[in-house]
């Protein structure tokens, strides 16, 4: 349980992640992923990447600049403008579902405009579930211009899309649904140089 505490990832690197040693035990037709983050980086970096052996993107949480999220389902991506706040605590959720392809997105729990991505699409539950690295094969192909630096922390993933105030729930660390993993119970490996810390 990982209540009180956060990831800091001190420095850039090409090296350093958060191995989450879960997997889905199914493919996925819908999901949602949340988690907070804490930086001053203006350049690229990667928050949440989910590769499978056939898609290195099957689902990536990428952050290009400080005003846009980009949310990869599939290796495809749809992007999100939000105010540029820099060194501001930031809580972002993403949901899609394969029978429409609609993406929900939640910045600090207000939802955005939703979008269609990948209709019809599965996403595979062999998975490298990395935290701060961008994959780029599976489990590994890392590049330090697109690390994180900073601070991640309340990640949480479902086979389930939420609704409004799940993901205000989500957001004070006390969700509603039960995740395939979640900060409560957040089974990690941390390779290189993160702490985990109050």
């Amino acid at each position: 349980d990982l209540e009180y505490k956060v990831f800091v990832f001190p420095q850039e690197t090409k090296v350093s992640h958060v191995l989450v040693r879960a997997k889905p035990e199914e493919p996925l037709q819908n999901f949602t992923v949340c988690l907070r983050s804490y930086t001053d980086l203006t350049r690229p970096h990667s928050l949440f990447s989910y590769a499978t052996k056939v898609q290195d993107n099957e689902i990536l949480l990428f952050k290009p600049k400080p005003d846009e999220y980009r949310f990869y389902v599939g290796g495809s991506y749809v992007s999100f403008s939000v105010p540029n706040s820099i060194a501001e605590s930031e809580h972002v959720c993403a949901s899609w579902e394969s029978t429409t392809g609609i993406v929900g997105f939640w910045f600090n729990g207000k939802p955005w405009p939703r979008k269609g991505l990948q209709r019809g699409y599965t996403v595979g539950a062999e998975a490298a579930i990395l935290l701060g690295q961008e994959q780029d094969t599976f489990g590994g192909g890392f590049n330090a211009q697109q690390s994180f630096v900073g601070e991640i922390s309340n990640v949480f993933l479902w086979d389930t899309g939420l609704t409004n105030s799940e993901v205000k729930a989500a957001m004070y660390n006390s969700p509603v649904k039960a995740p395939i993993f979640g900060w409560r119970n957040f089974p990690y490996e941390i390779v290189g140089e993160v702490y985990l810390k109050p």
